[in-house]
């Protein structure tokens, strides 16, 4: 076998069952083991979009997704939904053909040196110099990009050394996969943390997006049920806590000072539950670094003078949970916590039955979740839309909402969509994304139609980019170049052979958002949203007194 067959049997070995990305000609032998293999190759339209597709595949199972270029501009193309990756968490790995060792000492076509350049946005960045190499490095990358926290890693394959023969048998056979032990926190340092919960009159938990990971979602719900704990969660950990939950308080994120954001203030003590620093500035919901803190995850805490705990508790999640209910006494019923919550619901509720056209963002959030199961799947863009529906969209179970907030990219949604759809065939996926952040990916929907993976894209569209109008009109009380035209999305969705709607009436939404759903190819629906909401929500915020 060659050196680029030996890693595709390693990929087999890892449980590879899709690779993404566009063939070149520095991957030709690669191409031709993939062919004779039982991996199937997604052709993507864009780099980018194979790597977010890479990235949602990762984040949804826990397990690598696969992405593939070649050399050069392929390679550069790869690094946005790389770094997404690594940043929020989610497992992948990126392979890129390169020149032949004998031209890398030369100025040479299309060369870079990509192991430097991957480096920073990676757990770990080799290319693979000797052929009996491969399988060790396959390992190692999937073994660092799986193991917590997760992220991304990088093989680069010159195109020389992929068509040489591996000699010997072991240098030719996957490398064996070792379960990772579980790793329980210490008794002393439980009941040290229940000494810091002792003195706390306002606790508060904080839960992100490793919780999620680690599928402490049961043990979470009964920890705060038993405690009585008022909860926040990022927008990466969005469903981990049901929105239905009593004391569920809100998901943080929104730049100003929000009901979430009020609860934290209040907060004497926070129990950081899987919290990553990336997910939320611990110098937002910390200023002034005087909160008691409990680190709870399955790896210490980042180093941060606005985030540092009085006691960490490291191990597997739901056990420290369980362990810190026994030596936690059940608190009183938390009231000034429970007055803000049902300002709150009522607030998020104000535009439930509003039928005025343009609809407001807060109606359009109303009106999906009437149309998507429990366990659907929506798949947020970045933009304005983002914050709404991280602070409006109630979902009740994990991954059933997937956020971009560690690196918060624009253009993952219709590449992230195809992901979930091919991992959940049986489930309706939906694409959220503003008129802005669509035309970044939306070439991969003629990689839907082709692959028969039916999912809907909603678009937002109010011919800008909103999130930064909203953020200048707030500070300077006007907007500077942040708008644009778009093209006819219903004739645009038709050119690539899928459906295309348009609302034209708020009432319009749920009926078409359900015929949508019953079509074999992917759908479009352009909704022109009222955007002055964001401005309204600010002011609203900025006259909230609790």
């Amino acid at each position: 076998m060659n050196t680029a067959e030996v890693l595709i049997k390693s990929l087999e070995s890892e449980g590879v069952k899709y690779i993404f990305g566009i063939p070149g000609e520095e991957t030709l032998e690669l191409m031709e083991a993939i062919k004779k293999s039982s991996i199937k190759f997604i052709t993507v339209r864009h780099e980018q979009g194979a790597a977010f597709m890479a990235d949602v595949y990762g984040r949804l199972t826990g397990k690598a997704g696969v992405c593939l270029s070649t050399l050069g501009p392929g390679a550069t193309n790869l690094v946005t939904g790389v770094a997404d990756a690594n940043s929020d968490g989610a497992p992948l790995i990126a392979i890129t053909g390169q020149v032949g060792t004998e031209r890398m000492h030369l100025t040479s076509h299309q060369y870079l040196d990509l192991v430097n350049m991957f480096t920073p946005i990676t757990k770990r960045s080799k290319q693979v110099v000797r052929p009996d190499t491969v399988n060790e490095i396959v390992r190692i990358a999937f073994k660092y990009a799986e193991m917590e926290k997760p992220g991304a890693c990088h093989i680069d394959l010159p195109c020389n050394i992929a068509a040489m023969e591996v000699e010997g048998e072991v240098a030719q056979t996957p490398l064996k996969h070792h379960r990772e032990n579980t790793v329980y926190a210490s008794t002393d340092a439980i009941l040290a943390a229940g000494g810091v919960f002792a003195n706390a009159k306002r606790p508060v938990v904080l839960v992100g997006h490793s919780a999620v990971r680690n599928h402490a979602s049961e043990a979470l719900r009964a920890f705060v049920s038993s405690s009585k704990i008022p909860v926040v969660c990022t927008m990466m950990a969005k469903g981990v806590i049901p929105t239905c939950e009593k004391y569920f308080m809100g998901c943080i994120g929104l730049p100003q000072r929000d009901y979430p954001n009020i609860v934290m203030e209040q907060a004497d003590l926070v129990i950081a539950v899987g919290y990553d620093v990336v997910e939320y500035a611990p110098a937002k919901w910390n200023p002034n670094g005087d909160k008691m803190i409990i680190h709870i995850d399955e790896t210490p805490n980042h180093v941060n003078k606005f985030y540092q705990p009085d006691e960490e508790i490291i191990g597997d999640i739901s056990a420290s949970l369980d362990a810190l209910c026994s030596v936690c006494p059940n608190s009183w019923e938390p009231e000034w916590a429970m007055q803000i919550r049902a300002m709150m619901v009522a607030e998020h509720s104000r535009y439930d039955h509003d039928t005025s056209f343009p609809p407001t963002p807060q109606k359009v959030l109303h009106d999906i979740r009437l149309v998507l199961d429990e366990e659907d799947i929506l798949i947020s863009d970045v933009g304005a839309h983002k914050m709404w529906i991280a602070r409006q969209y109630n979902c009740d179970h994990p991954n059933t909402c997937i956020i971009s907030n560690g690196f918060a990219t624009m253009g993952i949604a219709v590449p992230g969509a195809i992901a979930a759809k091919l991992l959940n065939p049986k489930k309706k996926v939906l694409a959220v994304t503003g008129d802005g952040g669509f035309m970044m990916n939306s070439q991969e929907l003629e990689t839907a139609y082709r692959e028969h993976i039916p999912f809907v894209t909603l678009i937002f569209t109010d011919g800008g980019y909103g999130l930064i109008k909203w953020k200048q009109e707030e500070r300077y009380g006007d907007s500077y170049a942040v708008e644009f035209t778009n093209p006819d999305y219903v004739k645009y969705a038709e050119s690539l052979h899928l459906k295309g709607y348009r609302i034209e009436r708020t009432e319009d939404l749920p009926s078409t958002l359900r015929e949508a759903f019953r079509q074999d190819v992917p759908s479009i629906i352009e909704c022109p949203v009222d955007y002055s909401a964001n401005m309204e929500l600010s002011q609203y915020l900025k006259n909230l007194k609790i």
